[in-house]
């Protein structure tokens, strides 16, 4: 470790996100500028904690030399988990190990993969792991006006709530493995920023000429299906059920195959566009990073929400 030090020991920095502390450590301090786009949504700086987790970056800035392979690396605590000829291909692996990271250890959230939106106070949750169309859904979705959370996490905190994790969506082009990534502005969308109770959990995957007729699902059919999307869920399944038995008791549940996303959103506003009523409640105190998690009074903000937000639907 002592020798990994002095290669990369030129600069470095320590963020915190979701309860965890992350190390960054360089051997040129201009890496840090473009690695800042690819720290977690959320995350502040902070210096005076121990690690969980270092990452050391090893950018070969050598004279290039005909015939020999100038790699760059990336190390995972003491271990090479990247090398690359692309410097990119760092800060991008970076970005994907992180977040994998935080998504599967963190103490103070539940992460699911899931498409989320905001709508009229609630949140709209799309399970689904990548290829099953979540990000399509999305995007349908911020057009309509909702507001964007995540097109890769639902976070939930232990009450249920779903908080933010919005990085750009990852738009594949017909079908392809290839992203273009897409802010939430170029849909005409915000990003939201309190934490929402779930409203309606979408359980769905791309069927080419389907026609959207949902069927409603019991809570129970969500919970299970939220579950199966999760990263830490075998680690400590009793909270896990907890969380997301508490995110899904109010919310509604609907299944079924679908055709095009654009169908989806039309459906949706037609049963629930109209019919939504919120109030402002007791603020919700989750907090961003889940320091505030512990606090009594957050119990007590979602009893206040609970009680004064009501999501009035046509019937199913």
């Amino acid at each position: 470790m002592q020798k990994l030090y002095r290669l990369v020991g030129a600069a470095g920095m320590c963020f915190r996100a979701f309860g965890l502390t992350v190390g960054v450590r360089v051997n040129e301090p201009d890496i840090l500028e473009p690695l800042n786009h690819h720290l977690p949504p959320g995350c502040r700086f902070d210096d005076n904690r121990p690690v969980d987790r270092l990452y050391s970056f090893y950018v070969n800035r050598g004279q290039a030399l005909r015939g020999v392979r100038r790699f760059h690396t990336l190390y995972r605590n003491s271990a090479i988990f990247l090398r690359s000829e692309n410097e990119n291909d760092l800060y991008d692996g970076f970005e994907r190990d992180v977040d994998s990271y935080i998504a599967e250890t963190s103490p103070t959230r539940f992460f699911v993969h899931s498409g989320v939106v905001g709508w009229h106070g609630r949140a709209i949750v799309i399970p689904g792991r990548s290829y099953s169309g979540k990000s399509s859904l999305v995007r349908e979705f911020l057009r309509a006006g909702a507001a964007y959370y995540s097109d890769e996490f639902a976070v939930f905190d232990r009450n249920g709530y779903v908080h933010s994790f919005s990085r750009p969506l990852g738009i594949r082009v017909d079908g392809s493995d290839a992203q273009t990534l897409k802010f939430a502005s170029e849909f005409g969308s915000a990003i939201g920023t309190e934490p929402l109770p779930v409203g309606l959990v979408i359980l769905t995957t791309y069927k080419k000429e389907a026609s959207w007729h949902p069927l409603a699902a019991s809570p129970g059919e969500g919970t299970l299906k939220l579950l199966a999307n999760s990263l830490s869920a075998r680690a400590n399944p009793s909270r896990a059920l907890r969380i997301l038995t508490q995110a899904t008791k109010s919310a509604h549940i609907l299944r079924g195959p679908r055709g095009e996303a654009c169908e989806v959103v039309r459906v949706v506003k037609e049963r629930f566009g109209s019919q939504y009523r919120t109030s402002e409640g007791k603020r919700h105190e989750g907090g961003t990073d889940g320091e505030r998690t512990d606090r009594s009074t957050e119990a007590e903000a979602h009893q206040g929400s609970d009680a004064q937000i009501r999501w009035r639907t046509a019937r199913l």
